[in-house]
């Protein structure tokens, strides 16, 4: 499948080095693609890991191990298969993420438990044991590699590779985090669809690690959508080597934890982003930006009844403002709302106000708005102080081209 580049992409960044962190990739041949699909990235002993899962009752292998291993909080190494996803494939495809494990962590002397298995592609294909083996020799065998190559091999239907990456002070030593991240459809909220990880030289303990990350996801990862649907392989890692030096972090009172946290949370924030932007056929990135909510739950739902309606999404698409379509997904959201208290706006100008349109109002400055490739929309409830940002891309004929052959 080839598609082209997304209209919306970001160069990939300048990402710093992470002591601590070795990254490979080589082809195991998951798909019939003459590119690398197979990404080692192994780990320093000591690292502290960090991860949020689906919530998929239909969760892969991958995703059922992930969960039980990030709770011992530590890690030696990552392996992400790209093509097959390796869902739904009962003990066949447990068989073969256990054969990846004990692959790995023979050649790196560490516990089974320690090595962390992603994968992402077409559900219900058990994972080709044979190709898994292959792979894993080849992988092992391979030279270091740089980011961008690493974030190449871990995609699926992405035009574009995505990176983002911060820095912060923590007492006098200065700790760099970089992250990577593959995703442009089948994505939603309750974790999104993805497969993103992020890597550190900082000293942090497991558990506070956990607490950050959850912590940033909530208004991160799992505040965009594509389409609404909920993949059966979200993973989101975090890995903390530690090897910059810094006091080791362990709760928020400690020096430096606020600017951790911080560079963190703006890692997890763009990373999110450039999935939305490769959103499958988007031409447009949409924030919508809810205020005067019941509180910020209620706010992020509506957010996202919003965000995902077809309706909004190809009006946007067809760049109509059509500001009855908003009125609709906020109705139907199931949350309080009060249509006489109602506003709703786009690229700063309000069409409507306290349940109904503006007399004055003007919708030219809306329309050459809407004809850009970065449009907002702002909807105040005039019921509360929740308040929420979720983020979506326009609905376009690329979306079903993309995925009516999506397993050829």
């Amino acid at each position: 499948m080839n598609l082209a580049r997304s209209p919306l992409a970001r160069p990939f960044p300048d990402l710093a080095d992470i002591e601590g962190v070795t990254l490979r990739v080589a082809r195991a041949g998951y798909k019939a693609w003459e590119r690398a699909d197979l990404t080692l990235a192994e780990l320093a002993e000591g690292t502290s890991v960090a991860g949020v899962f689906t919530k998929s009752a239909c969760a892969s292998s991958e995703v059922e191990m992930g969960r039980e291993q990030v709770g011992l909080g530590r890690a030696r190494a990552l392996v992400v298969n790209a093509g097959n996803s390796n869902a739904f494939t009962g003990h066949r495809g447990r068989e073969a993420v256990e054969q990846i494990v004990g692959q790995v962590s023979e050649a790196l002397g560490c516990a089974g438990d320690e090595v962390f298995v992603s994968s992402t592609g077409v559900i219900g294909v058990p994972l080709p044991k044979d190709k898994a083996r292959a792979g894993i020799e080849a992988v092992l065998a391979a030279k270091p590699c740089g980011w961008e190559d690493a974030a190449r091999a871990i995609g699926t239907t992405d035009t574009f590779t995505k990176g983002a990456g911060a820095s912060a002070i923590i007492g006098d030593t200065r700790v760099e985090l970089a992250g990577i991240i593959k995703g442009s459809g089948m994505i939603a909220p309750e974790m999104a669809t993805m497969l993103g990880y992020v890597f550190t030289d900082a000293a942090v303990e497991p558990a506070f690690l956990q607490e950050m990350l959850t912590k940033a996801n909530a208004t991160t990862f799992s505040c965009i959508t594509v389409d609404g649907d909920t993949s059966t392989s979200d993973t989101v890692l975090v890995f903390a080597t530690g090897k910059a030096g810094n006091a080791r972090l362990a709760s928020w009172s400690d020096a430096g934890a606020d600017a951790f946290y911080a560079a963190l949370l703006e890692t997890c924030r763009q990373l999110a982003h450039l999935v939305v932007r490769d959103g499958e056929g988007a031409q447009k990135f949409i924030e919508i930006a809810v205020t005067g909510a019941a509180n910020d739950a209620s706010a992020r739902t509506i957010g996202l009844a919003i965000a995902n309606s077809p309706l909004v999404k190809t009006a946007i698409a067809g760049g109509d403002a059509n500001w009855g379509r908003i009125v609709m997904a906020v109705g139907k959201a199931g949350e309080p709302a009060d249509r006489d208290r109602l506003s709703i706006g786009f690229g700063g100008t309000w069409a409507a106000k306290d349940g109904q349109p503006l007399a004055d109002y003007d919708e030219a400055p809306v329309a050459r708005h809407l004809e850009g490739q970065d449009i907002r929309v702002d909807v105040d409830l005039g019921i509360g102080t929740g308040r929420a940002r979720v983020w979506t891309c326009d609905l376009t004929h690329g979306y079903i081209s993309i995925n009516a052959d999506y397993r050829s």
